[in-house]
């Protein structure tokens, strides 16, 4: 195994981290910025507050993308196991 497979594998698993954490990021920030400008705008500081969005945010990402990202890192894990025998052969 050489220097540049080594590279191949580490960038594909960041990419690959990057599409699956991607949406989580997205909706949990969102959710975040409305509810701090919600926050500021009525002055209501209760650090709890934005727990439970986030929460019902992050369950419907995985209730809808749950499917496309378990498919993505299964065939991630599939790819990588496929080239076990040619990173082995040098």
């Amino acid at each position: 195994m050489n220097t540049q497979q080594v590279l191949d594998i580490g960038t594909g698993a960041l990419v690959m981290c990057a599409k699956v954490a991607g949406p989580f990021l997205v909706v949990v920030l969102a959710i975040g910025i409305v509810i701090g400008l919600l926050q500021s705008v009525t002055q209501l500081q209760e650090p709890t507050l934005t727990f439970v969005p986030k929460l019902v945010g992050a369950a419907v990402v995985i209730a809808v993308s749950g499917n496309w990202m378990l498919a993505s890192l299964v065939s991630y894990g599939h790819d990588l196991i496929a080239r076990v025998p040619q990173l082995l052969k040098g």
